[in-house]
């Protein structure tokens, strides 16, 4: 009986590849974006040795010393720029989200009836769609994602009276994300229209 020889090894599966989970891209090329510093902190977190492959210092001398002088020059500047480019923008995005608030409105709709809308989570990186789902989970409740009074943006509306809950809740569960401080609880009560109907008749 013949035996089966083993398939050349260009047709043989590749091995997996990884991609970076900050910029997307095969690590070899995340020095491409403008995100190397945070690219090099997560490959060193998720694949160690991958990461003392490509940024040991001698693979890192290792691709330069291939460069002429000039080229060598160009590339340092270049990784400088890069890297303030890349620390300006999360000094940015810090700014930002010190500066940004979590609004959690509690709305009396009808008479004992109330829901609460809860707004600017995405200023903080979060799902909006992912926190409804948790939300009507946790309180079971009615909880979706909907268009905020002014049609600018989006807010998730919550069954009931749960305002105070929902700050604990996300203070427990994003408290690296989200700081206390930046939370504000607002009521928003509805006026009756008893008053303005009751001299109709007479």
């Amino acid at each position: 009986m013949a035996t089966t020889a083993p398939p050349p090894s260009d047709l043989r599966p590749a091995k997996s590849v990884v991609y970076c989970g900050v910029c997307s891209l095969p690590p070899e090329y995340c020095e491409y974006g403008g995100t190397t510093k945070k690219c090099s902190d997560w490959l060193a977190q998720h694949h160690p040795s991958l990461h003392a492959t490509l940024y040991s210092a001698d693979s890192t001398a290792e691709g330069l010393s291939t460069l002429s002088v000039e080229a060598q020059k160009r590339a340092e500047k270049d990784a400088q720029k890069k890297a303030a480019k890349a620390s300006a923008t999360e000094a940015k995005e810090a700014e930002k989200r010190a500066t940004s608030r979590i609004y959690i409105k509690r709305v009396e709709r009808n008479k004992r009836k109330y829901v609460t809308e809860v707004s600017g989570l995405e200023h903080f990186g979060l799902d909006l769609k992912k926190i409804a789902k948790e939300l009507g989970k946790k309180f079971a409740t009615g909880s979706s994602v909907t268009k905020n009074a002014g049609g600018t943006g989006d807010e998730i509306t919550v069954q009931g009276d749960v305002s105070e809950d929902i700050e604990e809740w996300l203070l427990e569960n994003y408290e690296e994300k989200i700081p206390e401080d930046n939370i504000e609880l607002i009521e928003d009560k509805k006026k009756g229209k008893g008053s303005a109907g009751a001299g109709a008749g007479a």
